[in-house]
């Protein structure tokens, strides 16, 4: 056994192995530990990745809430103030139509007026000179001078007063 060369190769071969086994080991086990390490931080960095993206997903779920809530109080502004205006707008037609239903009875109440003017004119022209004529027709000049000397104080008169 001792003087077996495939012995001592053997013996030789394990402690060839059992020198080699220990730094490789080592080897080895460093770089699967850097290796291991490498992954450590990977995951590290993606997880802080993950959360700083929920941080900024719970911000923009933030921010649309407060966008909606915005967009409702603008809304509910918004029908307010049109609100406001139609009761702003009906007063201000409600105005006008009063106004312009004034300036048409005053119109009428003018023309109303000035109509029984010109028929009073119309009725006084016609029953003077149908008068006139009337007079002309039957009265003597002494009547005549008498009458108007008359109309004349009367006249007088009526100016006085």
């Amino acid at each position: 056994m001792f003087s077996d060369p495939q012995f001592w190769v053997a013996v030789s071969f394990i402690l060839f192995i059992a020198a080699i086994f220990n730094p490789v080991r080592k080897i080895l086990t460093s770089s699967l530990d850097a290796q291991i390490e490498d992954i450590k931080n990977k995951i590290d960095e993606v997880e802080n990745l993950k959360s700083e993206a929920q941080k900024a997903f719970d911000e923009l779920k933030e921010r649309e809430t407060k966008v909606v809530k915005e967009i409702e109080n603008l809304n509910l502004e918004s029908e307010k103030r049109i609100a406001e205006l139609k009761v702003i707008s009906a007063s201000k037609l409600t105005d006008q139509f009063e106004k312009r239903e004034i300036l048409a009875v005053n119109k009428i109440e003018q023309l109303v007026r000035d109509t029984n003017n010109s028929i009073k004119n119309y009725i006084s022209n016609v029953a003077i000179e149908a008068t006139r004529k009337i007079l002309l027709k039957n009265l003597s000049d002494h009547k005549k001078s008498s009458l108007i000397e008359e109309s004349i104080t009367e006249f007088n008169s009526v100016l006085k007063n």
